[in-house]
């Protein structure tokens, strides 16, 4: 990651969110953080971040909103989900809400590091694929290495 890359922290326990942000601006980045779902969206508002570890259980508005609300209104933001109560059920909500990964805590920094490291590599794959694909003017349905649109034929 570079210095360019920013990364969002929400979670409601202090502790947690000062750990990750000391791992994280390690790795050169710019991270702020939020203690709950309200605050998280507002710096959302204020500008939206590459990268976000989200907490699930919170205060007021719980991490799978708060996650629903980020892939509805900034769908490049890249989210991790990081949980003190991990399940098979909210792990599969969480990818159906278009979570990037889900980690159990606890994490350790490298674990941290390597999550929105890999994160900010797929925003990045992404965006690339999709710029790649409007300069080329071909659509999604195109036969791979033709350049035709399947659906035509």
């Amino acid at each position: 990651m570079n210095a360019r890359t920013n990364i969002l922290v929400v979670d409601d326990d202090e502790v947690v969110r000062l750990s990750h942000m000391r791992s994280l601006a390690t790795a050169h980045c710019n991270v702020e953080a939020a203690w709950n779902g309200s605050e998280a969206l507002h710096a959302m508002e204020r500008h939206p971040f590459d990268v976000v570890l989200l907490d699930l259980r919170m205060p007021g508005m719980d991490g799978m909103t708060v996650l629903k609300t980020i892939k509805e209104r900034w769908p490049e933001s890249e989210v991790v989900v990081i949980t003190g109560y991990p399940s098979i059920e909210t792990a599969k909500e969480a990818v159906r809400l278009g979570a990037y990964d889900y980690l159990a805590k606890p994490v350790g920094p490298d674990d941290v590091i390597n999550a929105a490291c890999a994160a900010m590599t797929q925003k990045k794959w992404c965006l690339h694929k999709d710029h790649a694909a409007e300069n080329s003017g071909v659509r999604e349905h195109a036969e791979p290495g033709t350049g035709t649109d399947r659906s035509a034929h």
